[in-house]
């Protein structure tokens, strides 16, 4: 019987109640409560969870901070703007925020993350040992992951760094990633493995594993599969995870780079 990851490091929680971000790409239109995925990672055996911000809700972090008060197994990021306080940044770090997620796929125009207010918060950030989940189209990673790394910030690079779907490894968003991981402060996450062709998951998986290694890889199932819902499934990802890291000492120490970076610092 295989061992089911410890941690499941990239997830979503939201209700139909809670308002969406001006401009928000999709309309869930039903919940995905945090009782059901806590039901979800105890059925198939996951201890931890990490909430990664939605990106549709923007900066309405009201439920997920509620989510952290109750429930210890779980860590969250969050979507702020660039002017947030360093105090409010503290107060979310203490109550179980460990970054914050920078969503900057769906956007018509990329921020300059040199400009003075990105400075700032990078540079709190930083100071409080929070990371950056930068969420962006693998295309613009050669130009957005420079600042960043400029800014001393820690980094958590979503979804196999949005590989190109022909190029797969090759694509210059990934090798741009992978040259990050580098600088020992950024970390890859496996995940969204239903929205990616398998092939492609499993080329890149390889060229992770060679080139980043499992201390600088996390995985997460995606759920509740946002726009997939009626194709994806939980178990799905988990028998992808297999597929795509089949020595299952490397899937065990991918899940202690997850407590590590999350739960039990780095």
């Amino acid at each position: 019987m295989s061992i089911p990851p410890v941690v499941d490091a990239h997830a979503h929680i939201f209700t139909r109640q809670m308002p969406l971000a001006p401009g928000a790409w999709t309309r869930p239109d039903y919940d995905f409560t945090v009782e059901q995925y806590l039901a979800l990672l105890d059925e198939h055996g996951i201890a931890f969870g990490v909430i990664a911000a939605c990106s549709p809700f923007g900066s309405n972090n009201d439920y997920t901070l509620d989510a952290l008060r109750r429930f210890e197994r779980l860590r969250a990021t969050v979507i702020v703007e660039p002017g947030i306080s360093r105090a409010t940044l503290a107060e979310m770090a203490g109550g179980g925020v460990v970054g914050v997620r920078l969503q900057l796929r769906n956007v018509a125009e990329l921020p300059d993350l040199r400009a003075v207010p990105y400075r700032e918060l990078l540079g709190s950030l930083a100071d409080l040992g929070l990371h950056v989940e930068l969420l962006a189209r693998g295309a613009d990673l050669p130009d957005l992951l420079p600042p960043l790394i400029e800014g001393g910030v820690k980094l958590v690079l979503d979804h196999f760094a949005d590989p190109d779907p022909r190029l797969g490894p090759q694509s210059p968003g990934f090798l741009a990633a992978l040259r990050a991981v580098e600088n020992g402060r950024t970390w890859i996450k496996m995940s969204a493995t239903t929205r990616i062709a398998p092939a492609v998951v499993k080329a890149c998986a390889a060229s992770l594993l060679a080139n980043a290694g499992t201390g600088r890889l996390l995985w997460g199932s995606d759920a509740p599969f946002i726009g997939h819902e009626a194709t994806a499934h939980y178990a799905d990802t988990l028998r992808m995870f297999e597929s795509m890291v089949p020595d299952p000492r490397q899937r065990h120490e991918i899940s202690l780079t997850a407590l590590r970076t999350f739960f039990y610092g780095e």
